[in-house]
């Protein structure tokens, strides 16, 4: 992402620089695959139990960081907690499309 992208932003250059931003841009667009995950494992899974559900959405997330290269080239410090927080976002997108119009068309 160029300088001019980031100022758009409104994300500090120096942040942005110094800090990795590789990794938090495949962070965020990780995270924003978790809706379209959960979807396709409700309608691929959709008999099995919640948390076979939630391994397989974990697993297909941590795939698509890339987890395993993540930890090996330290962007990723504590693999236990970062699971851990993936965990917690598939568990909030599961609440929130639960709450929706979506589940109600279901």
């Amino acid at each position: 992402m160029m300088n001019e992208e980031w100022a758009a932003l409104g994300l500090p250059l120096l942040i942005a620089e110094e800090t990795g931003m590789g990794f938090l841009a495949t962070l965020l667009k990780g995270i924003a695959f978790v809706p379209a995950v959960v979807h396709g494992i409700e309608a691929l899974f959709g008999g099995k139990s919640g948390s076979d559900k939630k391994a397989a959405a974990l697993s297909f997330v941590s795939a698509a960081l890339n987890i395993g290269e993540a930890v090996t080239n330290r962007d990723i410090v504590d693999e236990g907690k970062f699971n851990d927080g993936l965990s917690k976002v598939i568990d909030g997108v599961v609440q929130c499309l639960n709450a929706s119009a979506w589940a109600a068309g279901k």
